[in-house]
């Protein structure tokens, strides 16, 4: 369980609260609206009415004991920036911050940022992926070169093992796990048979399982 620092709680901010509590970790949910934090308050461990850009503010919720500090200020990215940058002024142990474009993270990544992330631009690629193509189920951005997916066994390798079929020599592709009824299987080694009914978690660019997956 972690202790987690919320600031901002609009609606991105609030499916983030969600998730967390669902993990079971400590969230305080902060905002300079009064119906949002009303609207938070039973959901979250503590809630807080105030100006995420008063460094007064901030210092008082001792930034520095949470685990993580979530920015999800998104109609002002002036407020957005500046929240950032003195988190990490007050010795935030990691900041996370949201941004809509590549000059919004730009920004933030030089004030103070540890990472950035993008809602919209994540989501589109995700469905881009998923929607476009029968052999992809699901996908997952890991950094800017890597991804997971999920991808249906071809046809070709039913039967094969998976040191016969050679992904990862051959296309530079991990992989991580065999989907069956809904159940996982990590237990995979090179005498591990394919079954074309079932599913690959597979560790990769989208280049190369692209290319070995016929995408």
């Amino acid at each position: 369980m972690k202790s987690v620092l919320l600031l901002g709680v609009g609606r991105f901010g609030q499916r983030i609260a969600e998730r967390l509590v669902e993990m079971k970790h400590e969230v305080m949910a902060v905002d300079f609206h009064e119906n949002l934090i009303n609207d938070i308050a039973p959901l979250v461990t503590d809630a807080q009415i105030g100006d995420c850009t008063d460094k007064k503010f901030l210092s008082s919720l001792g930034v520095s004991n949470f685990d993580v500090c979530f920015v999800t200020i998104r109609d002002n990215f002036q407020n957005s920036l500046q929240t950032t940058s003195l988190l990490k002024e007050l010795g935030a142990k990691k900041v996370v911050s949201v941004a809509t474009n590549d000059i919004h993270e730009k920004f933030l990544l030089r004030n103070g940022a540890d990472a950035v992330i993008f809602p919209e631009k994540q989501l589109a690629l995700w469905a881009a992926i998923t929607y476009t193509s029968e052999n992809v189920f699901d996908y997952v951005r890991v950094d800017d070169n890597f991804s997971i997916f999920e991808v249906a066994i071809p046809d070709r390798w039913d039967g094969l093992t998976v040191g016969e079929i050679g992904i990862r020599p051959k296309y530079g592709i991990n992989i991580m796990a065999i989907k069956a009824n809904d159940e996982l299987d990590i237990t995979i080694t090179p005498d591990t048979v394919l079954d074309k009914e079932q599913h690959l978690l597979v560790l990769g660019s989208l280049k190369s399982v692209r290319k070995c997956f016929d995408i």
